[in-house]
């Protein structure tokens, strides 16, 4: 089965071509953070103007890519929602003129899921599993009893981690995007101050706006006393912080849900190189539960994850007609 997917829900306009959910014969990815860095975070406006510039070349270039022609292709795949509604909006239409030229399905995908069930295309995932999402709008923990069901035990109260990223990277002075630039100065670093710890209601929810506060807090105090501080043990600090509170939920989870057999990961933040680290000593505390982080390449927004989603979805019955919209946020599914 060939499934032609298409992701527009942020800053990434990408068009890819997968073969059972396995094999990637294309991706294309046009990103666009040189154009968003220069104001310090994307701009939805923009952002929708350069997925409509972009999307017909990414769509071109992912058949050239795959030397696949829409008649070889089985349904198209696009990402629904949640995200950026105007930046949404360009990749369903584009979709669904795909679907409508060529009468092809068209298959909605939910953006979380996809992050998801990229680990199919290096692993076969077993279920019950448990899923952590980590990106610059998503930190959850989501049970998947099977293939298709999805319940969030944890998400998020303020802040996500990517989010908390990006604005403490700000503090610093470091600029956009903030993720691995953080990740690579805090392997320079030592963890050495007391930052803030986040305080939630949930057992399984995470907060991340008070450790950001507690940051810019830290910085100010040091200026207003005329004090220096590392600014790589500060990042380390952060990040130590900050993926503390992640793990610290993460085996809650997985201690109150014996019946899990995978955890895995995904976002763009999974390809954070100490999230990895923590990762691979999590395994040694639990040897009976199989983990799995996504290969790089498809940890941040793509279209190949979105290919894999809806083939997933496709065997699965869904079916989208001519009515299709985005829905900025649609719950996962």
């Amino acid at each position: 089965m060939i499934i032609l997917g298409i992701e527009s829900s942020c800053d990434e306009t990408a068009v890819a071509i997968v073969k059972d959910k396995k094999e990637v014969l294309s991706s294309i990815v046009a990103s666009q953070i040189d154009v968003h860095k220069e104001f310090g975070g994307v701009v939805p406006e923009v952002a929708s103007r350069i997925h409509v510039e972009n999307i017909s070349y990414c769509i071109e270039q992912a058949l050239a890519q795959a030397n696949v022609t829409m008649d070889m292709v089985d349904a198209i795949a696009v990402t629904k929602g949640p995200g950026l509604i105007g930046c949404l909006h360009v990749g369903v239409q584009a979709a669904k003129t795909l679907a409508f030229a060529y009468h092809k399905p068209l298959v909605p995908v939910h953006h979380l899921a996809a992050h998801i069930y990229a680990n199919e295309l290096v692993v076969d995932m077993k279920y019950p599993v448990l899923a952590l999402v980590v990106s610059g709008g998503n930190t959850e923990l989501v049970y998947m009893k099977d293939e298709t069901s999805f319940e969030i035990l944890g998400q998020t109260q303020d802040d996500a981690i990517g989010e908390a990223y990006d604005k403490v990277a700000r503090v610093l002075g470091l600029g956009y995007p903030g993720g691995p630039k953080i990740d690579k100065l805090a392997r320079e670093g030592k963890n050495v101050y007391t930052l803030a710890k986040p305080k939630t209601q949930g057992k399984y929810d995470f907060s991340f706006s008070g450790l950001k506060s507690s940051v810019l807090q830290f910085v100010k105090r040091m200026e207003r006393t005329n004090q220096t501080f590392d600014m790589a043990d500060l990042a380390c600090s952060f990040q130590e912080c900050a993926l503390d509170e992640i793990f610290s939920r993460i085996k809650v989870c997985l201690d109150d849900h014996p019946d899990i057999r995978h955890f895995v990961v995904g976002g763009g933040v999974s390809a954070n190189s100490r999230l990895r680290e923590r990762i691979e000593e999590l395994k040694e505390q639990y040897p009976n539960i199989t983990f799995t982080v996504p290969p790089m390449y498809c940890c941040t927004d793509n279209a190949s994850m979105i290919a894999v989603a809806g083939t997933i979805a496709y065997e699965s019955g869904r079916r989208a007609g001519a009515d299709l919209t985005a829905d900025a946020g649609w719950e996962i599914q």
